[in-house]
């Protein structure tokens, strides 16, 4: 007999301030799936269970995830590594789930987007501009590394890479984006 198959996808909404899951779930027909959670452990906050919209697209914020009062302005979510499960009753009498680790890099993303744009309008020679280059680049090879790895279950390793990529961000803006009179080798 065929079974459901339970799974969820984080789509970018390209905003600091919201979560999207979509479900890629395959039901059967009839569904006879009851009872949709899902459970997202934010870090730095604890672990939040809500009602999950099956064959939907669900997006939550800080208000909905229990970091701000609802009501309250939403607040960007915190980058790092979340803990994903969504569960489902099968004909009220199984229980079927799924796991998922991602790590969130968007305030991340935002900061290393803002300096990439500035990059551009430096008035800068073309060996500094290069170098730029590079540096960016290093960077944002260590942000897509801290992704792969929580996206394989390698939470410390995502961290590492995560505060490695934020620590030359800031190094790179505090020196001017690149400007610093340093040629390319």
């Amino acid at each position: 007999m065929a079974t459901p198959v339970l799974d969820i996808l984080v789509i970018p909404t390209y905003n600091t301030k919201t979560l999207g899951i979509a479900d890629a779930s395959v039901y059967l027909v009839p569904p006879l799936m009851t009872s949709p959670t899902i459970e997202i452990t934010v870090p730095g906050f604890g672990v939040v269970s809500l009602a999950f919209n099956m064959n939907d697209f669900n997006v939550y914020s800080s208000s909905t995830l229990g970091i701000t009062a609802v009501g309250d302005p939403t607040v960007p979510l915190p980058d790092g590594v979340y803990y994903l499960k969504y569960e489902a009753l099968y004909n009220l009498v199984t229980w079927y789930s799924v796991e998922k680790s991602i790590m969130r890099v968007d305030q991340l993303q935002e900061k290393f987007d803002s300096a990439f744009m500035k990059l551009d309008m430096m008035e800068c020679d073309k060996a500094i501009k290069t170098q730029a280059k590079v540096d960016l680049s290093t960077i944002y090879f260590f942000i897509q590394g801290a992704v792969a790895a929580a996206n394989n279950c390698a939470v410390i390793e995502a961290e590492k890479l995560y505060a490695t990529a934020n620590k030359m961000l800031n190094r790179f803006v505090s020196n001017n984006c690149g400007c610093s009179g340093n040629n390319y080798v």
